[in-house]
Formats: structure tokens, C-alpha cells, sequence
């Protein structure tokens, strides 16, 4: 029954354990762990757990609770359940197996209405034997399961009767039955049950002490407040409960205790950055934004004002402005970030907009420029007096240019730059950068957006854009770090965009009504998208697209509607894990263009694009696109953000199960731009069973892009919330969970706020200043302090 996962955590556990070494009152709390379970033990909790103090054992908190359950006789034993039930042993018989070198007890216990076996192995036999003796009463917990056509318990728990007492032990049987057993975040090297014995011994001792020098890192007066149990009963309590309700106690004392300690340390994190010098960027009136606003030819939707007026007011502000500006695929971001962009220029800065690839940098470009026509022009023969430079910086640029581009940065004459990670490079600067942006910021890192803020004299501005925040951005929203502006609202003439799951080897003509539902579109006189995982080539592809050229295929190399999941030339996949277990190769991009321009949309234009083209062939191919000259573009995720085709309506996803989520709703965004509905259609050949299914069904029920990134968020974890990794298992947060928790995270904001309002330096409250320094190591601040 005992078992688990390893489930890697540190941060706030260790700060919590730290604060009660403070001050050398409980040295033994700080102790290694191998002087109390011995080398060996403390070796594999170290390794594998994480484990490395006596606090962080006694903070490594059961993950659930096991119950033995109301007692079950013998002859009604269910099967594949766990049960409990009080027998007498009847005989006990050691064999031997594996030719001598594995031995086995089988123990025959009854109750009188039937037979049972318990079953042990290894070394433990000896150890059952002495005290499984015939005729000694018990309590049995275990799952039951059938050998030899004989019911059995394969190392049950037990608890044995007291000899002289077996008459009156209902008590201790009652006990038994509805004991809570914690069941504890595991490695196969060292079982929950051995866990739970090591802190078992753990809390003997502290309670022998009375607890002495545990030192609390919630202020008095907000506990007591809250009616919260004392550092101990939780422990206690969450470690060794006799009722749910002592654990719902627990929990709700130790969320608290990690929430308000990570909102103490963001709160003062935002208040230093308040007071930290920034160049004020307030709107000049009848500058360059005005000029631009006057030559748009629509208006702006209500939501765009409203963000924009936010953005420009924090832009005014003489501290730094960590924005993330949220809105779904199409609403307007880009235009709404350029608006703060031409702000700046106003006020005589300069402005950056870091992008993730050439395509979208050369793009945005593009956009801009037409955009603002004479007012990119800026000191140009034609160009407005208004107007500024615009420039653009990717790795691919000619020497010239690239030159060019440098100067005009360095002396100022830019105004504005669009380009990529080339924009980081030591060689480049800046005359005064008063504003980065970030678009799609779920590509970047946190150190690739610090290194192009770093290249301001002051803490520039940042504003982050995307439609589906990443877990850590989701986290340290709610957390509070970031402050939020959403446009929810399309631009007038956007159509909504309908998705749809398509189970391609369950329902094959499903995937052929696919192929008619492109056809239809382009005969409508409209354009569509196939994106596949890989591109396909032989040179320089990762190993898992190797295989995935041409093999299995209808007639003539066309795909064949009834053969299994065939477009792509794939093998059939099998049966395993997430549904697939051995996949096929992913379909790969140069073999789909293949077969479909051959087979299913012959006499279409159908063309590949992929990410190891020269650039100037993919911008190429990308204004072609555009142009209406190619019906079919098969592309990789190189289109993911930003590509803006108003006539494209339709995008089939292959493989859809395996893209991210976050990859999944931007590539959807590329479609329905016009006053077109859009389609997209997910194909995968996952079983309908598989989470890849049902991932695959939360994006086609929603267009929210917040909520998609609470689904992310539930299947990923939220990541180190002060830490590097963007997401997954390793999480400093270790009984709060972001999904579920938002209303104590936002209390414990609101306390901290107070807490640190009233005390910036903590210096009334040093248990939690204590808590903060060990939670806050050199990494943590060092990523606090970049954001």
C-alpha cells in the first residue's frame, strides 16, 4: 500500500525549516540527516528526495492519506480492494523459489467464516515469522488479490492483538480500521513507509522538548487573527491525523505559511522597484502617437483604449513599468504596443520590440512601416518632421545593413527597432532605450529579456505580450508580480475561429473530410495552413523525425482516407503510454507537402515552409503567401505568432498532440484574421481515452486564452515560482497550488502589503526576516531583481 513519486521541491520548505534554527535555539533542527537515520538513508533522501536537514524532513508533507477502512470477513473479501480484517493465524510455512536463492512466507489466517494467505518476500520474512506465531491474533490491511486460485495479501500491515486483552481489544480494532496512514512523496530507493517512520521518530522528539525554539513566521497578531493552528499542531496534525479534519487544519495553516512568505518577498520586491529611478515617458501632445492615430483607418475598439490609456500612464511613472499585456489571438496587441512605442519616441527615448523569429521580426517590420508610412521616414528625403526611423535587426542581415542598423541605434536616428536575439548581442546599443517589448514572451527566457534591459542606462520600461502566459507567468500574476492589462475585445470584422478534434485513426474519413474541407476554402477563393512537428530532411533533424519519410501510402503516394493514420508516409502507431506507447515518427513537412499536393489537394499550390530555409527564401515565400499566389502553405511552427494573412481561413494541425498548448492556440490564431470564419482542425491518432485527447479537447472548447493557460498550468505545474525553470516538477512551492489556491494567495497579498508597509525592513517581525533570507538565495534574488 505505501509507494509513490518523487516530487522535487525546495525553497519554501527549506526556509520554513531554517526559521526555527534562528537564532541557535534548536541547533538540532539544522542538523544533517545522517546523524539521525544514518548514511546511507540520508545519502538516498539527499539525492532523490531532496532531503537534506531534519526540517526538511519534517516539512516533506504527506502527499494523501491512505484508510484500512471499516473491517471485512473473510468470506466477503472483495477483490482488487483494499481491506481490513482481524484473523487468528493458523500455521505459517518459509518456502523457498528461484532454485534456493528467494524465499517466501505464507501465513493462513482465519476467522471463522474463511480462509485467507498472507504473503511476504525478502528479507522481512524472517522478521514475520518470529512474530506471525499460530494462534496470535491481528489486524490485516492490505489489497486483495488471487494465486493459485487462493485469496491472498501480498505484505499486508498488521498490528497484533494483545494476548491477554484479545477479548476487549474492539477498541484497538476500531482504531486500527480508521487509523489515516500518510502516504508520503517517494523514490524507489525508499518506500512512504519508511519516510513516515523516519518522521514519526522525528515528532517524538520534538515532542518531548515541548517544541522548544520553534520560532513561527507569521506575525502574531495575523494568526491569531485567522484563528490558524500553532506551527506545532500543524505539523502534528498534517503529519499524524486522527480525523480529515485535523489534515483540512493543517493544510490550511501550511498553504498559508508559503503563501505569505512569498508574498512578503514579492511585496518588497515591488516596493524597491518603486523607488527605483526611471525616465518618466508622459504622451507629448501633437507629437509623433498623435500624427500616427490620425492616420489610422479605423477606430480603436474600447478595449484598446482602455489598455493603451493604462500602459501610458504607467509609462509617465518615475519607477520602471513590468507590464504583461494579455489578448487573445487577433485582438490587437501589436498595434496597441506600438502606440506606447511611439510614446517613447515622443519623449525622446527609443524603443525595442524583441521578437522570437526572422519571420515574425521581418513582419512586424513590414507592419509597422506601412502602418506609419511617411512617419517611419523620420530624417529621410519625403519623411515627416513628425517622424522617426524604424529599423530592423536579425542575424541574418547583410554586413551593410547590419552596420547601418547599429548606428542609427547608437546615435538615436532610430526611434524604433523591431528584431530578434540579435538585438541582445554584446555589439549592440542604444542612444537612450527607454521601452522594451517582448512579444510572445513564452519564448523567451528571463535572461534574455533582462539582457536587452540591461542595455539601458536606467531600468527601461517592459511591456510583455502574449495570448497564452506560460505556467510561471500565469503564477506570478496571481502572486502579484506582474501587473495586467487584458484586451478581450476583437477588432470589428474579426470572425470567431471553430475547432475541432480529428481522430484520424479511429475515424480515418474523418481525415479525408479534412482534406475537402481545405479544398472547399481555397475554391472559396480563400487560403489554409497544414503544420506538421518536423520538417523531414536527412541533415540536421532531430533523431524522433528520422523515419518519418515516405513508407506506408495510398495509390500513387497519395494518402490513403482508409488506411490507418497514413498522411505523411507514417508507420502505425501502438498502444502505449499517453495512449501511444512506441510512436510512429512525427509527420514531417517536406513529406506531407509531398503527398498532398500529389494526392489529396492535386492541382492546389501547395509549398513547404520551414525554419532552415535562407531567410530571404522564406520572407519570399511568406509574401507570396500573402499575395494569394500559394493555396496551401505546409509549414512547421516557424508561422506560430505574429504571421498576418487575413485570407487564410483554415489550418489543420497533424499530430496535434504533440504541441504545447500554448503552440496549439498561437497556431490557431493565424487563422480567421479576416472577415472570414476561421477553422482549425487538430488531427491526432491518440486513443479518445489518452490525456493527449483530452488536452486536445480543452483547446477546442475554448478561445480563452487565460484559461487555456490554467489547463497548461494543471498538467505542468507552475514551475519554480522564484526560480529559473518556466515549469514543471521542480516548484518552490510545496502544499500551495496556484490553480487552486487564488483566493489565499490574494489574502496573504493583502497582509503582506500591510505587513510590509508597516515594517519594510522587518525588523519587528525577525522570524519571518529569518524566513525570507533562507527562502531568498543568492539565485532567487538575483531573479527577483531582473523580473
Amino acid at each position: 500500500m505505501w509507494g509513490g513519486t518523487t516530487d522535487l521541491w525546495w525553497g519554501v520548505s527549506r526556509a520554513l525549516s531554517v526559521v526555527w534554527c534562528a537564532m541557535d535555539r534548536v541547533p538540532a533542527l539544522d542538523e544533517p540527516l545522517k546523524k539521525i537515520v544514518g548514511g546511507n538513508t540520508a545519502k538516498v533522501m539527499a539525492a532523490h528526495l531532496d532531503l537534506h536537514t531534519v526540517g526538511d524532513l519534517l516539512h516533506h508533507y504527506p502527499r494523501r492519506y491512505a484508510e484500512r477502512g471499516e473491517l471485512t470477513r473473510l468470506a466477503d473479501l472483495p477483490l482488487d480492494e483494499h481491506v481490513t480484517v482481524v484473523a487468528r493465524v493458523a500455521k505459517a510455512t518459509k518456502k523457498t523459489f528461484n532454485h534456493g536463492k528467494g524465499v517466501r512466507l505464507e501465513v493462513a489466517v482465519t476467522d471463522g467464516s474463511g480462509a485467507l494467505t498472507l504473503v511476504f518476500f525478502g528479507r522481512s520474512v524472517f522478521h514475520h515469522e518470529k512474530a506471525l506465531l499460530p494462534g496470535r491474533s491481528g489486524m490485516f490491511a492490505g489489497k486483495v488479490s488471487v494465486f493459485n486460485r487462493t485469496r491472498q495479501l501480498s505484505h499486508p500491515d498488521y498490528e497484533l492483538l494483545d494476548q491477554d486483552h484479545e477479548d476487549d481489544a474492539a477498541g484497538a480494532v476500531d482504531a486500527f480500521a480508521s487509523q489515516l496512514l500518510p502516504l508520503y512523496p517517494a523514490c524507489k530507493q525508499l518506500a512512504s513507509w519508511q519516510l513516515a517512520k523516519s518522521v514519526g521518530m522525528l515528532l517524538d522528539t520534538m515532542e518531548a522538548t515541548g517544541w522548544e525554539g520553534v520560532v513561527d513566521p507569521l506575525p502574531p497578531a495575523l494568526r491569531e487573527g485567522r484563528g490558524f493552528e500553532t506551527l506545532p499542531d500543524a505539523l502534528l496534525k498534517i503529519h499524524r491525523p486522527c480525523t480529515k479534519a485535523d489534515i483540512a487544519a493543517a493544510r490550511d495553516r501550511l498553504k498559508w505559511d508559503e503563501a505569505f512568505v512569498l508574498q512578503v518577498a514579492l511585496a518588497r520586491r515591488r516596493r524597491a522597484e518603486a523607488q527605483l529611478p526611471a525616465v518618466p515617458r508622459a504622451r507629448r501632445q501633437n507629437g509623433l502617437l498623435d500624427a500616427f492615430d490620425a492616420k489610422l483607418p479605423f477606430t480603436l475598439t474600447d478595449g484598446q483604449q482602455r489598455v493603451s490609456a493604462e500602459i501610458l500612464s504607467a509609462l509617465a511613472a518615475e519607477h520602471p513599468m513590468h507590464r504583461l499585456l494579455q489578448g487573445e489571438v487577433g485582438s490587437g496587441k501589436t498595434l496597441v504596443a506600438l502606440r506606447a512605442m511611439l510614446t517613447v519616441v515622443d519623449a525622446g527615448g527609443q524603443a525595442a520590440m524583441l521578437a522570437p523569429t526572422e519571420v515574425l521580426a521581418q513582419q512586424h517590420h513590414r507592419s509597422v512601416v506601412e502602418m506609419m508610412g511617411e512617419l517611419a521616414e523620420g530624417g529621410m528625403l519625403g519623411g515627416s518632421e513628425n517622424g522617426t526611423k524604424v529599423v530592423l535587426l536579425t542575424g541574418s542581415m547583410g554586413a551593410a545593413a547590419r552596420r547601418q542598423a547599429l548606428l542609427d541605434l547608437v546615435t538615436g536616428e532610430a526611434g524604433l527597432v523591431i528584431g530578434t536575439h540579435a538585438l541582445i548581442e554584446d555589439k549592440v546599443q542604444f542612444h537612450d532605450l527607454g521601452l522594451v517589448v517582448v512579444d510572445e514572451q513564452h519564448r523567451f527566457g528571463v535572461e534574455q529579456r533582462d539582457a536587452l534591459r540591461a542595455k539601458a542606462d536606467r531600468p527601461p520600461h517592459l511591456l510583455v505580450m502574449t495570448a497564452t502566459p506560460i505556467p510561471r507567468t500565469v503564477a506570478m500574476t496571481v502572486f502579484g508580480d506582474l501587473e495586467t492589462s487584458v484586451l478581450d475585445q476583437l477588432p470589428a470584422g474579426r470572425s470567431p475561429i471553430a475547432s475541432h478534434v480529428v481522430p484520424a485513426k479511429d475515424k480515418p474519413h474523418f481525415l479525408s473530410r479534412t482534406w475537402e474541407r481545405v479544398r472547399e476554402e481555397v475554391e472559396s477563393g480563400h487560403q489554409a495552413y497544414v503544420v506538421c512537428p518536423c520538417i523531414g530532411d536527412e541533415e540536421g533533424i532531430p533523431k524522433e523525425c528520422k523515419g518519418a519519410k515516405s513508407g506506408q501510402r495510398g495509390a500513387g503516394g497519395a494518402p490513403d482516407p482508409a488506411a490507418e493514420y497514413d498522411v505523411g508516409g507514417a508507420a502505425e502507431a501502438t498502444e502505449g503510454a499517453d495512449g501511444a506507447g512506441e510512436r510512429r515518427p512525427p509527420l514531417a513537412v517536406l513529406d506531407v507537402a509531398e503527398q498532398l499536393a500529389k494526392g489529396a489537394l492535386k492541382g492546389l499550390r501547395v509549398e513547404a515552409l520551414h525554419g532552415r530555409m535562407h531567410p530571404d527564401d522564406k520572407d519570399a515565400l511568406m509574401r507570396r503567401f500573402s499575395a494569394g499566389e500559394v493555396d496551401v502553405l505546409v509549414t512547421t511552427t516557424v508561422i506560430e505568432v505574429g504571421v498576418n494573412v487575413p485570407n487564410a481561413t483554415a489550418m489543420v494541425i497533424m499530430d496535434a498532440d504533440r504541441f504545447g498548448v500554448s503552440q496549439l492556440h498561437q497556431l490557431r490564431g493565424r487563422v480567421g484574421r479576416g472577415s472570414a470564419p476561421g477553422l482549425c482542425l487538430l488531427v491526432t491518432d491518440m486513443p479518445e481515452a489518452s490525456p493527449a485527447r483530452a488536452r486536445l479537447g480543452a483547446v477546442a472548447a475554448t478561445l480563452d486564452g487565460f484559461e487555456l493557460s490554467r489547463i497548461d498550468l494543471e498538467q505542468r505545474r507552475e514551475g519554480d515560482v522564484l526560480g529559473q525553470a518556466q515549469s514543471g516538477v521542480r516548484s518552490s512551492l510545496r502544499m500551495l497550488t496556484v490553480i487552486d489556491d487564488e483566493e489565499i494567495i490574494a489574502a496573504a497579498r493583502a497582509e503582506a502589503v500591510a505587513t510590509v508597509t508597516a515594517d519594510p525592513e522587518l525588523e519587528r517581525l525577525p522570524a519571518l526576516r529569518t524566513a525570507l533570507d533562507a527562502l531568498l538565495d543568492a539565485e532567487r534574488e538575483q531573479y527577483l531583481d531582473k523580473g
